[in-house]
């Protein structure tokens, strides 16, 4: 089996590649999960998808981590009927980053007091971004909502155009559903593009002899699920 590069034609690593690179995109997405959960403990406003997923949670049985989930699968789906390229890391950061949301939540309480959630809420996007430097520094393939903004994108929509729309659209529906909006959601938008670029540049794994060179553009330099 190989991994195909978002943005590549017929780009493929080999197996023991993908093997080599797979412990430390999991721990980039357990660290993602938990620096999610970390924002939503803080409880001052969430990333747009993430008010979305918790939105989801508020108005159905299931955890908002199975929210992440369920979301990322559909999106998925629509990658595959889009014939968009679906890597590894692709289906594990469907899978992985719920999971640690989920264990995190239930591993820990809301703090009581305002200044350990403000401290939660000023540092989970930093968190968000180490994960991110690590797990798409392996290149294995982006999340799905950052593939689902390449895939509109390979369509004449401007990558910009899209992004905003649909995490507009992913913000107000979660909102509307209950989902949790205020200065986190503000701090999160502003901080985690240039900490992303930061840990991308020290976290990413060296090029493989032959493996093409992955382009960052706007929709890799944001950390989505």
């Amino acid at each position: 089996m190989f991994a195909r590069l978002p943005g590549y034609r017929d780009s493929m690593l080999p197996i023991p590649t993908q093997l080599r690179r797979t412990p430390r995109l999991l721990f980039g997405l357990v660290l993602f999960g938990i620096g999610i959960a970390m924002i939503v403990l803080g409880d001052f406003g969430l990333p747009g998808w993430d008010v979305f997923h918790q939105g989801i949670s508020e108005r159905t049985p299931i955890s908002i981590g199975s929210a992440v989930i369920l979301v990322g699968a559909v999106i998925i789906v629509v990658l595959l009927i889009l014939r968009e390229p679906i890597g590894l890391g692709t289906i594990a950061n469907m899978l992985v980053i719920g999971l640690a949301m989920d264990a995190t939540l239930f591993l820990f309480d809301e703090p009581n007091t305002t200044w350990p959630r403000v401290a939660l809420t000023l540092t989970g996007p930093l968190v968000v971004a180490i994960g991110s430097g690590l797990y798409l520094g392996v290149r294995l393939g982006p999340g799905p909502r950052d593939g689902l903004m390449t895939a509109l994108a390979r369509r004449g929509v401007t990558l910009w155009k899209a992004r905003t729309a649909v995490e507009a659209a992913a913000l107000t529906a979660g909102y509307l559903m209950g989902g949790t909006v205020g200065w986190g959601t503000l701090w999160f938008l502003v901080s985690i593009g240039p900490a992303v670029q930061i840990a991308l540049r020290l976290l990413s794994v060296p090029y493989a002899p032959g493996e093409p060179v992955v382009e960052r553009h706007g929709a890799l330099t944001r950390a989505e699920h």
